[in-house]
This record gives C-alpha cells, sequence and structure tokens, in this order.
C-alpha cells in the first residue's frame, strides 16, 4: 500500500497509531497487517471508508450499537446476500462449463484449483511460508493473525505415475497425466508445478517453512513429496501433522476448522528432524520404486515422528487388485455401494466415503474410478459411463442414474476375477500395474 494511503487511514480512524523507532520511523505490526487486508477486501466489495469507519468503531466498542447503526448493518447484510446468490449461480455455471462437480474449491481435492492458479505468479518472498494439501485449509490460514503466505501444495499423488528419477522428470509426468484427466494443458500445469517447487525452496534462504498436513492418504503423500524435497537442505521445515481435534470427534481434516482454531495448533509445530527427513526420503523413494514391495514393508513399520504414514500407506497398497477378486479396494467399495442402493455416482461416492476410516479420495476422482470399471456399471438405459469431468460435465455425470451389469454383480462375488476379465492398466506411485506386471495385495504382503 502507499505510504500516504497508510497515514490517510491513521487520519481517518482506521488504523490505530503505530509505535515509532527512535528515528521517528513508524513500526507496524501483524495486526495492522491483517486489519488492513479486512479494509482491502471490504473496499472490493463496495463498502466507503465511511461504512467501514462505522462498522469497525462499533466493533471496538462493548456496547450495542445504536438502532440507527442496526439498521443500517441488516441492509448491508441484505446486500450482500443479494450478491452471495448472484455470485453463487455465477459459480454454478462457470462450474458446468469447467466440468468441476466439486461443490466448493475449499472442500475438494479434484484438480480444479490448478486451472484457478493457472498463470499466477507469487509475490515477494515472505518470511514464513505455510504449506498446506489445497485450497481449504489454505484459505483459513489466510484468516489467522500468524502471518506469512500460503502454498497448497495441490497434487494427487495416489492417482497416476510419480516413477523414481529426477525432479524435473517428476513434474514433466505429472503435468501430462493431469492433462489428460483434463485438469489444463501441459504446458500450463507445469508452470504450476515449477512455481510450487521454487516458493518451497525458500528453505534454501534459511526461511521458515511450516507444513499443515492431517492424517489421510491424500496429505501423508502430500507430506512425504515435501518432506522429501526438503531432504538436505539448510533449513528443516516445522511440523504440524494432525489426525484429531478437540471437540470434533467425527474430524475429518484442517479444512474444517475455523481461523481461530487453526491458530491454536500453532504452539504445537515441531521442527522436522534429521531423522525423520531421513525417513521420509527412503519412504518417498519406495513408493517412487518399480515394484511395491519396498512400500508394503514400510507399510508394516511405525514412524514415531510421522504416526500417520503406515495406515496411510496400508490403504494406498489396497488400490492393488486384491488376490481374491482382482478389485481394487476404492473399485469394491463403489460397486457394493450401488449394489446397496447408491442409483447415481453422487450417491455412491457418498456412502464410499462414510465407510473410508480416513476419507482421501475427491468426487471427480471417484467418477474416474468408476468409469474405469467398464462394463460392470451401466446407465439406466444400458449405455456405458462417459468420460469422467472435467472431461464431460461435472454436474451431469454426478446425478446419472447407474447400476450394476450382470458381469458387475458377478464380479462382486468374485466370479469372475475383474483383472482377468478387464484388464488392468494403472500406478500405485512408480508402480505400473498391468496385465504383465500383475501386483495383487493379499493384506500384509504383495505378490
Amino acid at each position: 500500500m502507499n505510504v500516504e494511503t497508510l497515514r490517510y487511514y491513521e487520519r481517518r480512524g482506521l488504523l490505530p497509531a503505530p509505535d515509532r523507532a527512535p528515528s521517528g520511523h513508524r513500526s507496524y505490526g501483524e495486526e495492522t497487517v491483517r486489519l488492513l487486508r479486512v479494509i482491502k477486501e471490504a473496499r472490493a466489495l463496495g463498502f466507503t471508508l465511511a461504512e467501514i469507519a462505522e462498522y469497525l468503531s462499533a466493533a471496538r466498542r462493548s456496547a450495542s450499537p445504536s438502532e440507527a447503526l442496526r439498521l443500517r448493518m441488516a441492509a448491508k447484510i441484505d446486500e450482500i446476500d443479494s450478491r452471495l446468490a448472484a455470485l453463487r449461480r455465477m459459480r454454478e455455471e462457470l462450474a458446468r462449463v469447467v466440468g468441476c462437480a466439486c461443490s466448493s474449491l475449499d472442500h475438494c481435492t479434484c484438480g480444479a484449483a490448478y486451472l484457478a492458479r493457472r498463470g499466477r505468479e507469487p509475490g515477494a518472498r515472505p518470511l514464513l511460508l505455510h504449506v498446506t494439501n489445497g485450497e481449504s485449509a489454505g484459505n483459513t490460514l489466510r484468516q489467522t493473525g500468524i502471518g506469512g503466505a500460503v502454498l497448497p501444495w495441490q497434487d494427487v499423488l495416489h492417482e497416476g505415475p510419480v516413477p523414481a528419477g529426477s525432479r524435473t522428470e517428476l513434474r514433466r509426468v505429472r503435468a501430462a497425466f493431469l492433462s489428460s484427466c483434463g485438469w489444463g494443458s501441459r504446458r500450463a500445469l507445469l508452470a504450476s508445478l515449477e512455481r510450487r517447487d521454487r516458493q518451497f525452496e525458500a528453505l534454501r534462504d534459511g526461511l521458515q517453512v511450516v507444513l499443515w498436513f492431517e492424517h489421510d492418504l491424500y496429505d501423508q503423500l502430500q507430506l512425504l513429496d515435501a518432506l522429501a524435497l526438503a531432504h538436505g537442505e539448510n533449513t528443516p521445515p516445522q511440523l504440524i501433522v494432525v489426525g484429531a481435534f478437540p471437540g470434533k470427534p467425527g474430524f475429518a481434516g484442517l479444512g474444517e476448522l475455523t481461523a481461530d482454531e487453526l491458530e491454536t495448533l500453532w504452539p504445537a509445530r515441531g521442527l522436522a528432524s534429521e531423522e525423520t527427513l531421513d525417513v521420509a526420503a527412503a519412504i518417498w523413494d519406495a513408493f517412487c520404486a518399480p515394484e511395491p514391495s519396498a512400500l508394503a514393508d514400510r507399510s508394516a513399520r511405525s514412524v514415531s515422528s510421522l504416526p500417520f504414514v503406515a495406515p496411510a500407506l496400508r490403504r494406498l497398497l489396497e488400490e492393488l487388485p486384491a488376490a481374491s477378486d482382482g478389485l481394487a479396494a476404492t473399485e469394491r467399495r463403489a460397486l457394493q455401494a450401488v449394489a446397496e442402493g447408491a442409483r447415481t455416482p453422487q450417491a455412491a461416492f457418498l456412502a464410499v466415503r462414510r465407510v473410508e476410516e480416513a476419507p482421501f479420495l475427491g468426487d471427480a476422482w471417484f467418477y474416474r474410478a468408476l468409469v474405469t470399471l467398464g462394463r460392470l456399471l451401466e446407465t439406466f438405459d444400458g449405455t456405458p459411463l462417459p468420460a469422467a469431468p472435467p472431461l464431460t460435465d461435472g454436474q451431469v455425470f454426478a446425478r446419472l442414474p447407474i447400476r450394476l451389469t450382470d458381469e458387475g454383480e458377478r464380479v462382486l462375488r468374485g466370479e469372475p476375477d475383474r483383472a482377468e476379465l478387464l484388464g488392468v492398466d494403472r500406478w500405485l506411485g512408480g508402480t505400473h500395474v498391468t496385465a504383465d506386471n500383475l501386483w495383487r495385495w493379499t493384506g500384509w504382503q504383495a505378490c
């Protein structure tokens, strides 16, 4: 902000008078930065400075506002509600065009945030960098008084190839895969991944980087990726990794916490030890290996500093074709949900999400799993499912009437084997599972 703007806000009473150094220079703290952000956002929404001053003054007073002020505030709420309704209608139309099936980018892991962030360069390098799983916790972190910049990691590492090799090659492979799934052009996605890694290089300059992640598979793979990238850097990152929160028995993740609740986690952060970084790098190498044996071994070994990694890896290995029926765990649960009455992809997604101990799968990626089941599922008029969003309209796909075919019912009973009937072509980290490289999961070991 312009210096004269700051001084003008002080004269108007919007900002408190700052402390001054002996030289006379003004010294602004984090609270002033937070207040300035509020003022700028209010101005962008159409509030006048007089309105902002009046509302801030009312908020600072302990006594109730006057009746006249209450009436003006209520009228402003009505105006905001009208704007929200218009924005909601516009969002629904944009989501339909993009092919995003998510109700909010703040609460999804489908990949649409890649499109939303395309071409956006970071501003000045911050003194503090928060790294988290996506836009949900990221947006709330921006509302806290902690300060710093936010870097969403944004990669669905449990889907598609994550082969061993150079970082440059990994970014290229990930961008190509995500582009093939419809999340943007390969060039834009690659640029997004490159910008993300460049921002994370703040560690090389000795700046404070804090990793905020939760307990599910989606987060734990991102956490391993970030820790492996931090391995050997000058300054280790700090960690805030949680699997529960007081007063939230059904805790699903950091994205459901308020700014005040996130701030209560701040004092519990701890520096990632050299041993933690070593272990994380070794597990990441096992994840990227061309066969899952080392990963299976790691899934059976607990790590005190990374307590959620082993359960997440076991859940990942369940996505290998099962020895009993050739189905991945998500595929089996999807077929069971449809057999038990889920009549649309959206209903099946919600049913599968309810039985996951630590839900990790976004709706668009679940819909992609439905499509890979091929002739085991069909629409009510007997036609195959169309391509999954965002390659098709996500809202339309979510409401398709679906049912099991006769083959789907037989596969669900274990006769015949899904992998033998339909073949298999999918990646589990660096392992390419095909008919000629058919790894199966039996529970505690791959065979």
